[in-house]
């Protein structure tokens, strides 16, 4: 039996404005999108060749709403993967995204911490190859 990562969910307050987030930031696409007729919406970002991602829910209420980027008290939310580090850090200067940790780099990584729309730590690492 083979078990793979589908999606990580994040709560959001604001759908259109964490995708353009991701969208802008990562390159990430929608995989899904797609609203009931109850009104719920399933918004799905990620790479379609490994169809790996976000999905993004509304937060509901007052206790939801104050999930929205402390889903993990303080801890990194997600990690993703880059292949060029230096060329997504310029890009996220040009786009103004929060940056937490200014990229480190190691023998075998390198690596930064920033935020995203909602305040989400994400790492951003690129490995190095030996």
């Amino acid at each position: 039996m083979q078990n793979k990562m589908g999606r990580a969910v994040l709560l959001t307050c604001d759908y259109e404005a964490s995708a353009a987030f991701y969208e802008k930031v990562f390159g990430f696409e929608r995989l899904f999108d797609m609203t009931t007729n109850e009104g719920q919406r399933f918004l799905q970002l990620g790479d379609k060749a490994s169809n790996v991602g976000i999905w993004l829910l509304k937060a509901e209420g007052k206790e939801q709403e104050a999930r929205v980027g402390n889903q993990t008290a303080g801890q990194p939310t997600l990690v993703i993967y880059t292949e060029d580090l230096d060329q997504l850090y310029q890009n996220m200067k040009k786009l103004q995204v929060e940056i937490k940790v200014a990229p480190v780099t190691g023998p075998e990584y390198h690596f930064l911490h920033c935020f995203d729309h909602d305040g989400n730590e994400i790492v951003v690492v690129e490995l190095i190859e030996q």
